[in-house]
């Protein structure tokens, strides 16, 4: 019955968060252009209904098979990701001892599902968009490699929910707070997000979805929400503890965490600005890459008898 219980929370967290997080950044959206809030919260919903009834246009000779693989893939993929996060205190849709590789795995099969959605479309910009990010996430998914690391030392164990168990007396954010801030910049990638979306940007007219249109559209805009919500779940338990904390059930606390990284990462979103691919390379080479490497040795340190 447990895992059952486990499943339909998991699923219902996913699309309870993606709502929340289409609302969030629809009144970020507003907010940020100076209108008005009032009927902002419903636009999301409104929006989605329309795109869904929409007529699909197709591009010349497009990879049909692609096209249709890559939403459902990358959907699949933050549902994979976040089924080895503990919803309750021990408890998890995958309970195995290497849920951080699983984790990791699904990072890495994101950059391939976001080309192949940028390949299949058989269009300049969409495979220009694919492309640049490739460029990006494959280095940006080494941050998360050393963060994850950092986090299992003090569990001693690649299990998700011996992590959240190692933070009964003290939460990750306060051993390793860089090690946070870096795992958010890596969310922002995975979910096509602000400064690191390479893949879906303005400048190059929506990129990989520059010609998607109808159903696959609006389930390619739905999946990115529910990857944005894998990664608040991730984050929630690598770093604040998951469901660990007082008087409250513990589902109820992971919820809570995770709507505060939902609203960090769609504010950093909103506000930060995007710089040029080159430069964000030489950001994530020359910067980012040796911070975390710095964070898991004073990590691996902190971890030492």
């Amino acid at each position: 019955m447990i895992p059952v219980l486990a499943i339909l929370g998991l699923f219902a967290l996913l699309l309870a968060g993606a709502a929340a997080a289409a609302v969030l950044d629809r009144l970020a959206y507003a907010l940020a252009a100076g209108r008005p809030l009032s009927g902002e919260a419903a636009a999301p919903f409104r929006a989605a209904a329309a795109q869904l009834a929409r007529q699909r246009i197709a591009t010349e000779r497009p990879d049909a098979v692609g096209a249709a693989l890559a939403p459902a893939a990358y959907l699949a993929l933050a549902a994979i990701g976040m089924s080895v996060v503990p919803l309750a205190e021990g408890v998890a849709v995958v309970e195995i001892e290497t849920g951080i590789v699983l984790w990791g795995a699904c990072e890495a099969l994101t950059i391939v599902v976001v080309f192949l959605h940028g390949w299949s479309a058989n269009a300049p910009l969409p495979l220009i968009g694919a492309y640049r990010y490739v460029a990006i996430g494959l280095p940006a998914m080494l941050l998360s490699m050393f963060v994850l690391i950092g986090v299992a030392l003090p569990a001693q164990s690649l299990s998700v929910i011996e992590v959240v168990r190692a933070q009964e007396d003290v939460w990750n954010v306060v051993r390793q707070p860089l090690g946070l801030v870096l795992f958010l910049m890596l969310g922002l990638t995975l979910s096509l997000r602000g400064p690191f979306d390479y893949a879906d940007p303005a400048d190059l007219a929506g990129g990989t979805s520059a010609d998607a249109s109808g159903p696959a559209y609006a389930v390619w805009r739905l999946a990115r929400l529910c990857m944005l919500v894998s990664v608040s779940a991730m984050a929630s338990a690598a770093f604040l503890g998951g469901p660990l904390g007082p008087w409250l059930p513990g589902p109820l606390w992971l919820a809570l965490k995770m709507l505060v990284v939902l609203a960090i990462l769609i504010a950093a979103g909103r506000l930060l600005a995007r710089t040029p691919p080159a430069r964000m390379l030489t950001l994530i080479w020359v910067v980012l890459l040796p911070l975390a490497f710095l964070q898991l040795a004073i990590a691996g340190v902190g971890a030492l008898p």
